[in-house]
């Protein structure tokens, strides 16, 4: 039985590996096909790499735009991606704000100025003398 295994491995070894002419041709053009596949796959891929290396800066740059623009209120980015100016960014005002005589009755009270005829005692030189002189 066990010659009869090793005769038949043999035989396949023979037909799978045959010596023939036209087999080393043909295995020939196997190999030069293979190796053209071979480079087409490697340039698909580091064409593939590109882009995808390409995208990812794109990408990036685009996040970049968006978070300088977000950053700045005074700028709004409309759907299509324009850049508008906002005009509702003016600070809301009251309709007495801009008057001169404005919260008069607050704060300290007003004292009376009393009229003194010395110079030297008057509320105005008292006032100047706490001022400048302390």
């Amino acid at each position: 039985g066990e010659g009869e295994g090793d005769g038949g491995d043999e035989d396949a070894v023979g037909f799978v590996f045959g010596s023939d002419g036209e087999s080393d041709e043909e295995s020939a053009d196997d190999d030069a096909e293979l190796l053209r596949e071979l480079e087409r796959i490697k340039q698909e891929r580091e064409e593939e790499k590109e882009r995808k290396v390409e995208e990812e800066r794109l990408l990036r740059e685009q996040q970049e735009n968006e978070a300088a623009l977000q950053g700045n209120p005074l700028l709004e980015v409309s759907s299509e991606g324009k850049i508008t100016s906002k005009a509702s960014f003016g600070v809301k005002r009251r309709w007495d704000d801009d008057v001169i005589f404005k919260n008069q009755s607050r704060g300290e009270q007003q004292l009376q100025p009393r009229f003194i005829n010395d110079t030297i005692r008057n509320d105005f030189h008292r006032k100047f003398l706490d001022k400048y002189m302390k």
